[in-house]
Parts: structure tokens; sequence; C-alpha cells
């Protein structure tokens, strides 16, 4: 069932230090929330809130997007905001632009220093909630003809506290067809995977 509160949510993009372009593609939120809205009946704002992890209002956004292909550093600060806003039921996706790989998995190394990315298999539920992967992350655009990964780290309930897509670029899917060209099939794949995280935000 769905959580009528999340349901109206405003989804929020991280704006971090280190040199990535966080800011890249800025339809890719609202085109996502415009898309779920359509499929699950939500009223998410199609609107995005740019927030950074100082912010006061941190807790009032149950869903952060972080994206780039740059450099990600965080700040003492930032760790422990961080850390302390997961544990407290936020979630956190970043999709590797091709270049963030290895900063943020340094960074959220930090963050959980006695956790791993682990890789979720396609018989996880994640991939089997409202749209169906039954061959798991699909691949949406071209980097290093690596195979696709969604790795996740997760509470000690089980809950995905941090969902991490490598090797796919799931988000360039989002963007409007003039900044990517991708076919209508492949924009469609990306936005149903983007959907079940929100509805696996949504409904846990």
């Amino acid at each position: 069932m769905i959580n009528t509160a999340f349901a109206q949510m405003q989804l929020a993009r991280l704006h971090y230090t280190g040199g990535g372009d966080w800011y890249n593609d800025p339809e890719v939120l609202p085109n996502l929330a415009k898309y779920a809205n359509r499929e699950l009946n939500t009223n998410l704002s199609l609107n995005e809130k740019v927030i950074k992890l100082t912010d006061a209002e941190l807790p009032d956004f149950p869903f952060i997007y972080m994206t780039g292909h740059g450099n990600v550093k965080f700040s003492e600060r930032e760790i422990d905001n961080l850390r302390e806003y997961l544990l407290k039921g936020g979630f956190l996706y970043c999709d590797d632009d091709y270049g963030l790989d290895k900063s943020f998995r340094k960074e959220i190394k930090r963050v959980f220093p006695d956790q791993e990315l682990v890789e979720l298999p396609p018989e996880h539920d994640f991939f089997n909630t409202y749209f169906k992967f039954p061959q798991g992350t699909p691949k949406i655009h071209e980097h290093d003809n690596k195979r696709p990964q969604t790795l996740a780290i997760m509470d000690e309930f089980g809950r995905i506290m941090v969902l991490y897509t490598y090797e796919s670029n799931i988000s360039d899917g989002w963007a409007d067809y003039s900044t990517h060209q991708n076919s209508d099939q492949t924009r469609e794949k990306a936005l149903q995977f983007g959907t079940n995280i929100l509805y696996y935000l949504l409904t846990k």
C-alpha cells in the first residue's frame, strides 16, 4: 500500500562539492515525477528541490538523488548528517553518470565504514515490485561495455538506505529526448526502473 504522505513529496537533488556536475540534466526528476504520477496515481511535485547535506530541511525529503561525471567530496559534518538521515528513514539514490564511481564508493564508505555496497540479484523484490525486470538492471547508456549493476546498503531490518546504479546510467533515460537522443523504448525502460525506485520507497 502506498504511503499517502510520501505520495505527495518533492524529489530532491543533492548539491555536493568535489567537482562533479551534480546539476546536469535538470529535467530528469520532473520527468520521473510526471511519469510516476501517471503510473502510481501519486501527486509528486513536478519541481525538484536542490538540497545540501548541511541544510536543516534535509529530513523533510525522503528521496535524494545524486549524479555526475566528476568527483564528490563530503565534509565530516555532511558525513554525519547523511548517516543520521539514512538511519532515520531517508533514502539516497546515486546514478553514476560516468566518472563518479571511485569517489562515490570512497565517500559512502566513510558514511558506513562497516558496510559494503551489495549487488541486488535479479530475483530481489526491488526488480519485481511495480514493473518487472527479470534480467535485473537495464543498460541505458554505454560507457565501458561493462555489466550494469544495482547495488545497495541496507539497514538492520533489510530496508534499502542507499541505492547505486553503475554502468547503466538509468537517469540518462529520464532526460528529454533532445538531451541524449535515447529511443522511446530506452526512455520507457529507464522511467519504469525509476518508478520502481519510488514505488519501493512509497510502500516500505
